[in-house]
């Protein structure tokens, strides 16, 4: 089935004020069917999780519903899906409970090409534990990341490796299948960062060979908070800081305080909005499934429609061209600040903010200092006349 992004618009009450919006990569507009649930979920009566009344059963019923959903969404198992305030608290919470194994001598393999939330916490964990960090570097040409790179850094003392599955400045897709099997060749465990590749791609975590995959659902559509989903057996053997008295199974071992309920509805619904969005299948996974390959088709025919106008665009420089890439470019403007750019296109009711967005390995890598450069992320939502919208926009600058 085919998207259609006239429908799809139409479900998204900030489009009407005619902003077109390249900053998805950032966090997602909201469809009505998200923040209906969420409110609904809050004025329908809540306490904490329980089955004695109404209100704790309610509550019970949402957070099972959520990692149901979630499941559905990551090909994962609902008993290892564990709720976070955002995948960089996630981050460090697993890695302070990995870094107990560590000991001097150890060592931990983070990328440049990762968002600083995937790279600061196992950097930081590293140097508390006394052991070793090794970096890998990308194509600054292309933005490409191969294994041949990771796997010369690996060896029978590596521990854990921590690799994007989409960049989110260049969009660049490593192949996680095959770093995953130079990853457990040595014995190590690896941690994907998939929030940047959830929102643009279907996602089996147990076909990408993630020991921990993280995501967060207000890139695709949903609220604010994070998560990080894993096998439960291997949760079980993880000993995160928690209160005494609170529950010490998995994975309600890693979720500490008094979950969102409201937020955790919203995130069900973000979900269930996937699975119809180009699909009537009745079973939400391949629903998913469905929706999320007609979305890859539709942004990979847009994002050559803008960096086809980019790179066609006078004094434009696109960075990286990597083969397999979600629907992001990074560019800069020569003769021009990029926060003129910036300036100028919000000027115009065009979004597309400029900033290292947190990949600041990249961007230094890439010799943009802790500058940066514009970004422009497509979505379903996004329309032809968006993308026009934007080129235009940079041509009058």
């Amino acid at each position: 089935m085919d998207l259609d992004v006239d429908r799809i618009r139409k479900d998204f009450p900030a489009l009407d004020g005619g902003t077109a919006y390249f900053d998805g990569p950032g966090g997602s507009q909201v469809p009505r069917q998200v923040a209906e649930a969420i409110a609904t979920t809050m004025t329908a009566g809540l306490s904490n999780r329980g089955t004695v009344t109404a209100t704790e059963r309610r509550a019970e019923d949402v957070v099972v519903g959520a990692r149901s959903a979630v499941a559905d969404l990551l090909g994962c198992d609902p008993g290892g899906v564990v709720f976070s305030r955002s995948a960089t608290q996630a981050a460090y919470d697993v890695s302070r409970a990995l870094a107990r194994e560590w000991v001097a001598g150890d060592q931990v393999v983070v990328t440049r090409l990762d968002h600083d939330s995937n790279i600061r916490p196992w950097v930081q964990a590293a140097e508390r534990a006394g052991a070793e960090v090794r970096w890998v570097g990308f194509d600054r040409e292309t933005g490409e990341l191969t294994v041949d790179d990771l796997r010369a850094e690996l060896t029978e003392r590596t521990r854990l490796v921590a690799v994007t599955g989409a960049s989110n400045v260049l969009g660049t897709r490593p192949d996680l299948p095959a770093i995953a099997e130079a990853v457990h060749a040595v014995g190590a465990l690896l941690y994907v960062d998939g929030v940047h590749l959830t929102p643009h791609a279907p996602v089996d975590v147990t076909a990408l060979g993630a020991d921990f995959f993280s995501c967060s659902p207000y890139k695709f559509f949903g609220p604010h908070h994070g998560i990080v989903v894993a096998a439960p057996g291997l949760l079980e053997r993880l000993r995160p800081d928690k209160l005494l008295p609170s529950p010490d199974r998995v994975p309600e071992r890693f979720e500490l305080g008094t979950l969102p309920y409201e937020i955790l509805a919203g995130t069900t619904a973000a979900v269930d909005y996937i699975a119809g969005i180009a699909s009537d299948a009745s079973d939400r996974r391949a629903g998913v499934l469905e929706s999320m390959a007609a979305v890859e088709e539709y942004e990979d025919r847009l994002l050559s429609r803008l960096t086809d106008g980019l790179r066609g665009t006078d004094r434009v420089r696109v960075f990286g061209a990597p083969a397999r890439r979600t629907p992001t470019v990074f560019f800069t403007v020569e003769g021009r600040a990029d926060r003129e750019v910036y300036e100028h296109l919000a000027g115009l009711g065009v979004n597309a903010p400029a900033s290292t967005f947190y990949a600041l390995e990249a961007s230094r890598w890439l010799g943009l200092g802790d500058t940066g450069a514009l970004r422009a992320g497509l979505a379903p939502y996004s329309s032809e006349s968006d993308v026009d919208r934007l080129l235009e926009g940079i041509a009058s600058v």
